[in-house]
């Protein structure tokens, strides 16, 4: 199944999203080895790649604003305002706003307000951030942005290795409790019904080949970046350096 001058079938639409979004599983990135070794815990990692996380934080609510203003047709917008209403106060998961959901997270990792609120985004970060806003607020490339938002990031929350979620392995590797997890266990679960409003109000929405093509490269590019994210990361740390030295070793030694 592609896109190619004809346009698809909203179901056929809706599974290809689908699986373009499977198709780029971010925790295969190599700097997860080190995040989640149950045997090396390493907090600093942690910090740090947590406030790089929190720059995307705030700006998600900025997104599904713009997307809800925008919205072109009343079932959806009813959908993405449920959606808004639920980050801005976490009332529906009976929690709280999720900023603050996110800060407390941050909180239970000893990261300080100041030192939380002086991080800045890693260039790769702020590539994500650029391209999901500037999609966002351009009405001319809603579909571009409600794919990247709803889609592919919203689709980020459901990823787990093996049958665990991600957040579960980051509670046992760093000894968390469950309320300190809160933020990743509430987004774990609202984001499976997000992701289905998304591939729901793209397949009524495109309605040409062409923002059919334009929606699945989005998925695709928004992917990207958040592996380009946790690239930036493991370049940080001088991950990438250690693996191809350990791989030249091992070269050497076959």
């Amino acid at each position: 199944m592609s896109v190619g001058a004809e346009l698809i079938h909203k179901k056929d639409f809706r599974e290809l999203m689908r699986e373009t979004l499977e198709n780029h599983l971010t925790l295969g990135h190599p700097l997860f080895k080190y995040l989640l070794d149950e045997n090396n815990p390493n907090p600093d990692l942690l910090k740090f790649t947590t406030l790089q996380g929190y720059q995307l934080t705030k700006h998600f609510l900025t997104y599904i604003e713009h997307l809800f203003f925008h919205c072109p047709l009343p079932k959806h917008k009813r959908a993405l305002l449920h959606n808004m209403y639920e980050e801005e106060t976490g009332r529906l998961s009976n929690t709280k706003n999720h900023v603050e959901l996110m800060q407390d997270f941050i909180k239970a990792l000893g990261i300080s307000d100041t030192e939380r609120d002086a991080a800045i985004a890693l260039p790769q970060t702020q590539a994500l951030i650029d391209y999901r806003l500037i999609a966002c607020k351009n009405p001319d490339l809603y579909h571009i942005g409600a794919a990247a938002v709803m889609v592919a990031s919203e689709g980020q929350n459901l990823e787990s290795v093996g049958d665990e979620a991600r957040h579960n392995i980051l509670g046992k590797v760093y000894d968390l409790k469950e309320a300190d997890l809160l933020f990743f266990s509430v987004h774990q679960e609202e984001d499976v019904g997000h992701v289905q409003q998304g591939l729901a109000l793209l397949a009524d929405l495109c309605d040409t080949p062409k923002k059919q093509q334009e929606a699945l490269e989005a998925i695709n590019i928004t992917c990207e970046l958040f592996y380009g994210m946790y690239q930036g990361v493991y370049e940080h740390f001088g991950y990438d350096k250690k693996d191809q030295q350990v791989q030249a070793e091992s070269l050497q030694e076959a």
